[in-house]
């Protein structure tokens, strides 16, 4: 039977696949497609797992017997027939046989889509100790991944490594033709890098807001996402047919035929208009009244600036480092690493500049490795230590970064951003620490190059005091997801307040019109940074505001330039005044 699950609308498009549901802890379960020819190699990868785990117990209950009867002896061998029985389950082996056999989904991937599938039906169960029960089925799912990985406990002997023909996990057959969607609770930062290189469509989060990290990355991969739609990984089944509606924010499930054909047509129709779009690439961004509009690209990893030189940018306006800090298990990059990804981000951009903001961890981008310091495990992560607060308490840290940046501007045009400040004592904290990484480099007889100095606003703090920072500054990068979450104090992760989040209230309007005004009267470049610049609702009032540099997703960059080859700045800038003094500014906005 069909129903709708209605969540934010966070990334355009259609996706139309079979659901796939994941737990978030096991997001980083490897998901690719075997060829038919290897669907029995799977099947005795699994079998292999299954039968190292049943060793691994076996052994610790012959330890127990050894060791003679203790108190806690008999309570702890009874847990682990359990394990083994439920190694044994019928349901389990047949159910990830069939994954493999009739889907060719790998043998981990095959191994996590049936504990979904099972794990519901002990949540279903009425019996409080049957309920239970899941937790040891996860257990031993869990044992047999980490024996397919080869990290299983020393009792066992490891098997031996994957084919080295799996590219990181993500090959994809072509003759495999199963589109797929992912559901999930949610999707952290680091599970989003995996995304990026994953065979799913579209992805369904419970939680989530607009500006979420999450939203953000399916913006710039520019695939289909609805997040914040509450109980859609509870309400939706493995395998279920789903249609992801990513520019209404509709989750439609197990739809009509007649659903399907429309929403088969409206995927199309998104495919005819970003061809489109496409054969504006080479147009220069230039108003109707003769203004040059500077329009560059938000990157994540190096490699996506052929994705922003494929959109027609002509810089990139925001490489958010903190991605290279994710994934890693508590591991930060040293100096050489982050060198050789800054080198690759030059080098990709061909002579184009790259702005490079220093790593800005905490809120929704936390990094995954245990706290390492007293009070690092915050009650409020995005009024913590984050940004620019983090690399101030970890110098070493944040000196190897800075100096890998300096050597790197030595191959290209490269200018520096910093998160998040706020105070007259961080920036000059800041800019100490960048003389001292520049006498460190000399000191070593290291080739380093010069660097503009840029600060974002988007703390309150900070548009209410640009004269300070255009004293110490070369340039202003207005971050308006932050910006609004903190003006308007809402959490732009949480689904809960998602429609508080507001872009055109009055009090962010008005901070960020003062900061461009005030940046333009002293000669200083401004841009902005945030989703708002991206936005095509947004273009034409940002436009009047003086606004001249727009750093976006790669995906947006033409659909913002389309909107900016129709507007005449000479008539946009008292209707931005208007808009400026409106008490509901986006009832002028709609007109």
């Amino acid at each position: 039977m069909s129903f709708t699950v209605h969540g934010l609308a966070v990334s355009r498009g259609i996706a139309i696949g079979r659901a796939v549901i994941v737990a978030s802890s096991r997001i980083d379960v490897a998901h690719y497609f075997v060829k038919p020819d290897q669907v029995e190699a799977e099947i005795q990868r699994l079998r292999r797992a299954r039968n190292g785990v049943v060793e691994e117990i076996e052994k610790v209950q012959a330890s127990l017997d050894e060791l003679g009867s203790q108190d806690a002896h008999p309570e702890l061998s009874a847990l682990l027939d359990v394990h083994l029985m439920l190694l044994q389950d019928e349901q389990l082996t047949s159910g990830v046989k069939h994954w493999i056999t009739e889907r060719h989904y790998n043998a981990e991937w095959a191994l996590t889509t049936q504990l979904e599938v099972i794990a519901r039906q002990f949540d279903e169960m009425e019996d409080p100790y049957l309920r239970e029960r899941k937790a040891d089925l996860e257990q031993v799912v869990e044992r047999m991944l980490r024996m397919m990985r080869g990290v299983a406990s020393p009792v066992a002997a490891p098997l031996p490594p994957a084919d080295e023909g799996e590219p990181n996990g993500t090959l994809f057959d072509p003759s495999v033709d199963v589109p797929l969607v992912l559901i999930a609770h949610d999707l952290s930062p680091a599970d989003m890098l995996q995304f990026k290189q994953s065979v799913f469509a579209g992805f369904v989060t419970d939680v989530g807001g607009k500006t979420s990290h999450t939203a953000i990355v399916a913006r710039s991969m520019d695939i289909p996402a609805v997040v914040g739609a509450r109980s859609a990984s509870h309400l939706i089944n493995q395998d279920d047919w789903v249609i992801i509606d990513g520019d209404a924010g509709v989750v439609i499930v197990d739809p009509s035929p007649i659903l399907m054909a429309e929403y088969g047509f409206k995927q199309r129709q998104g495919e005819v208009e970003r061809e489109r779009l496409s054969r504006l690439k080479n147009t220069p961004a230039v108003t109707l009244d003769g203004q040059k509009i500077e329009l560059l690209a938000n990157i994540e990893q190096p490699e996506d600036a052929a994705a922003a030189l494929k959109a027609g940018a002509v810089g990139v306006g925001l490489f958010r480092t903190e991605f290279l800090f994710m994934g890693r298990n508590g591991k930060l990059p040293d100096e050489e690493e982050q060198y050789a990804a800054y080198r690759r981000a030059v080098e990709g951009m061909q002579g184009l500049p790259v702005t490079i903001r220093t790593v800005d961890v905490g809120a929704d981008k936390p990094l995954d490795r245990t706290p390492v310091r007293a009070g690092e495990d915050h009650l409020n992560p995005a009024l913590g230590l984050r940004a620019i607060r983090w690399s101030l308490a970890d110098p070493a840290m944040f000196l190897a970064q800075l100096r890998a940046v300096l050597r790197a501007a030595a191959l290209g045009p490269i200018n520096l951003l910093v998160p998040m400040l706020a105070h007259a004592s961080e920036i000059r904290q800041t800019l100490a620490l960048v003389d001292k990484a520049r006498a460190q480099l000399d000191a070593l007889g290291v080739v380093h190059g010069p660097v503009r100095l840029g600060a974002m606003i988007e703390v309150p703090a900070a548009a209410l005091t640009i004269p300070l920072f255009l004293r110490h500054f070369d340039f202003l990068s207005i971050g308006t997801n932050d910006l609004i979450q903190y003006t308007l104090a809402i959490d732009r992760a949480d689904e809960a307040v998602a429609h508080l989040y507001d872009p055109v209230h009055p009090a962010v309007l008005h901070l960020v019109a003062n900061t461009i005004a005030q940046a333009r009267a002293q000669g200083k470049g401004v841009s902005v940074c945030g989703e708002m610049a991206g936005d095509v609702g947004m273009t034409r009032l940002l436009l009047g505001l003086g606004l001249r540099s727009f750093s976006m997703h790669p995906s947006q960059i033409l659909a913002v330039k389309q909107q900016i080859l129709r507007c005449d700045t000479g008539k946009l800038t008292a209707w931005a005044q208007s808009v400026l003094a409106a008490e509901d500014p986006a009832a002028l906005m709609a007109d």
